[in-house]
């Protein structure tokens, strides 16, 4: 364990001091800097496109028709990117029991707590999963989501960026494809899918290599209990660099470098007011917020990768700064974080925030590509920019001339 954590030290001290060795704001930084070349690759109406992409599966509800045709469109635009070695994980899902709700007094869950750590404060509002498809008013929406989800078989679909001096190692990005709620699941979690499809197309041009090696993840059935990403490590846990077959150089799972989660990335419109509403502008002082878990094994790397991620995005991300909180908790880094370096990034903190109401859209029919504004898709952008400067940096990108 204290090997991986110096090793991800080493990479930091190496990736900040290469980033530094030309000022920002100079046009030799605009020209020659290959992070900041692949940060202009990034576009807005691209990012909106894959996700209005997406929504024309619905709520893409795991265990359905409709998941199932989004995993397949998924892996047919990865491909289309040239992250032509798709792969899949394919693993059984059965609905465990609803457990029985806690008992009011004493081992009673705590109202100002939020799940995961932190304290809710201010305005709060009810949160919670829509099951009624009546709240859904648009009814080509409620037809598209109308199919119940069944027990059995699940697929999510994963690509990967090759390194070219180490192969060996990589860093796993990922997001949740599925939703639920009777929307379209554009945020929740299309927003995060989009950009780590954005974050493979760009990698994937043939002018950018890596020394080490990214894999994009677009993870299933998070919405019932992180299932899919721990079929992953599961599956994939043991295989960690291991070369198949022996001397070819290939590696099925290279080593686990660090895990870098994007799971609702558009709506930062501040706390509730008193009367339960939410103000309908972006607010200025949005910000994307970087977590990781005070209390997993890995904590002190798990900060020091999330500090990174923070420096990446004040020197690379156009609109919004980044903020690290130490609450990351019911999203699939949850399953790495006490193996590797573990953070999550999203629009808002996971437990104090977005568990007090902040994103009314959450699990709800209104969560459809209509309801957001390009200041919305901006923050996405945001974190795209975010992710793809400290994982190029990371990793070593160069682009060849």
């Amino acid at each position: 364990m204290k090997r991986l954590t110096f090793s991800l030290f080493a990479l930091l001290v190496a990736a900040t001091t290469a980033s530094a060795q030309t000022p920002a704001g100079t046009p030799a930084d605009t020209i020659n800097d290959p992070v900041r070349i692949l940060v202009s690759r990034l576009e807005l109406e691209r990012y909106k496109a894959t996700i209005k992409g997406l929504t024309q599966f619905g709520d893409r509800r795991q265990g359905t028709e409709r998941n199932r045709k989004a995993v397949d469109w998924i892996e047919a635009q990865l491909r289309s990117y040239g992250c032509t070695n798709t792969e899949r994980i394919t693993y059984e899902f059965v609905t465990p029991p609803r457990p029985a709700a806690p008992a009011g007094g004493r081992g009673a869950r705590n109202p100002n707590a939020a799940q995961g750590g932190g304290r809710l404060r201010g305005y709060r509002i009810r949160t919670g999963v829509n099951t009624d498809s009546l709240a859904q008013k648009d009814l080509a929406i409620r037809a598209v989501d109308a199919e119940p989800a069944k027990d059995g078989q699940r697929q999510e679909v994963y690509c990967t960026k090759v390194g070219t001096t180490h192969p060996n190692e990589m860093y796993i990005v990922g997001g949740h494809m599925d939703g639920h709620g009777w929307g379209q699941a554009a945020n929740d979690d299309g927003s995060g899918t989009a950009l780590v499809m954005e974050l493979a197309r760009v990698f994937s041009n043939p002018d950018v290599k890596t020394d080490r090696s990214i894999r994009f993840v677009l993870w299933n059935n998070e919405e019932t209990g992180l299932n899919g990403a721990r079929a992953y490590v599961a599956q994939r846990e043991a295989l960690q660099g291991k070369e198949e077959p022996a001397g070819s150089g290939k590696y099925p799972e290279p080593r686990w470098l660090g895990m870098i989660q994007h799971d609702m990335m558009l709506f930062d419109h501040g706390m509730p007011h008193a009367d339960g509403t939410i103000p309908p502008e972006q607010r200025p002082e949005a910000d994307v917020n970087i977590e990781f878990q005070s209390t997993s094994k890995m904590a002190d790397s798990a900060q020091r990768l999330a500090w990174f991620f923070q420096t990446a995005n004040e020197r690379y991300a156009t609109d919004y700064p980044a903020a690290v909180g130490q609450h990351m908790t019911n999203t699939d880094s949850q399953p790495f974080q006490d193996l590797i370096p573990a953070i999550s990034l999203r629009e808002n903190e996971r437990g104090a925030q977005i568990g007090a109401g902040w994103d009314p859209q959450w699990h709800q029919p209104s969560d459809v590509y209509t309801t957001y504004s390009d200041k919305d898709f901006r923050l996405g952008l945001n974190a795209a920019q975010t992710t793809l400067s400290a994982i190029a940096l990371l990793t070593g990108a160069t682009i060849n001339k």
